[in-house]
């Protein structure tokens, strides 16, 4: 029997961030397709019941708590999952803090530096480290890999008072294209995926992400319904798919690229 398009078999993704919200959306979807899960993540509570969830669709999954902005927390972070699993075929790196709205006229070196550590330089630890233990592979006869940033509007967008983190933001999309321009020799592919507005447990949705009717809206969610050509909010629901394409052999020559995941908004503004 020939397998899926989308088949995860036998593959193992790293996400960061991925005990909730868009993270747990991409570990879904690699998950039903039959890849097994790492999740970091700094709740232990929230990543228990991920893992749980997870081990639901037939998979093996864990969870382990690094600090991505720290490179010794990251490379150790590795060295697990390889003792575990052997392989790592994704690397998604979601782990991020949300913006701290603050004037680019106030903000201090503090604020920006610590949106920096773990948004930008905690990606790059992240993919860095994910693309070595895939270079060794290529280098003994197995090429492949897939390295995943999730960026977000702001990479395009000029918007007051989150200057830290859309510097985060867009100079790791920065990267990501160098990353693909350099790796690909080794079969590595290396993607963005920029989300608009995502309606997550930090914007009152429910945990299990799925899309949900008007009725549950809130203004909020009505009000970038109305900016997005799909007139709906996001939902972690809608990046299972995408994880799953990224992640499997579908993508095998889809690098370099951002993905918009936004119903149109972008277009739209």
């Amino acid at each position: 029997m020939s397998k899926g398009l989308f088949d995860l078999s036998g593959k193992v993704a790293l996400v960061t961030g991925g005990n909730s919200g868009i993270g747990l959306g991409f570990a879904r979807g690699i998950a039903k397709q039959g890849g097994d899960v790492v999740i970091w993540g700094r709740n232990a509570d929230k990543n228990a019941e991920a893992v749980e969830e997870l081990k639901g669709f037939g998979v093996r999954a864990s969870a382990n708590s690094v600090d991505v902005s720290s490179q010794e927390d990251v490379v150790a972070g590795f060295v697990a999952l390889m003792e575990e699993y052997g392989r790592v075929d994704t690397v998604i790196a979601n782990a991020g803090m949300p913006p701290n709205t603050q004037s680019c006229l106030t903000a201090t070196a503090e604020q920006y530096h610590e949106l920096l550590g773990t948004n930008m330089h905690g990606a790059f630890y992240t993919l860095q480290e994910g693309a070595k233990h895939m270079v060794a592979r290529a280098e003994a006869g197995e090429p492949g890999g897939s390295l995943v940033f999730c960026g977000s509007l702001s990479m395009f967008q000029g918007v007051p008072g989150i200057v830290g983190y859309a510097a985060a933001k867009g100079g790791i999309g920065a990267v990501v294209r160098c990353m693909a321009a350099e790796l690909g020799k080794f079969g590595i592919r290396a993607n963005n995926i920029a989300p608009g507005y995502i309606k997550t447990g930090f914007m009152g949705g429910d945990r299990d992400g799925q899309i949900e009717p008007p009725e549950k809206w809130s203004d909020i969610d009505k009000y970038f319904a109305s900016k997005a050509a799909i007139a709906r909010p996001g939902f972690p629901q809608d990046f299972e798919g995408i994880a799953a394409y990224l992640a499997s052999d579908a993508s095998s020559w889809h690098t370099g690229d951002t993905l918009v995941i936004d119903g149109a908004a972008l277009i739209m503004m």
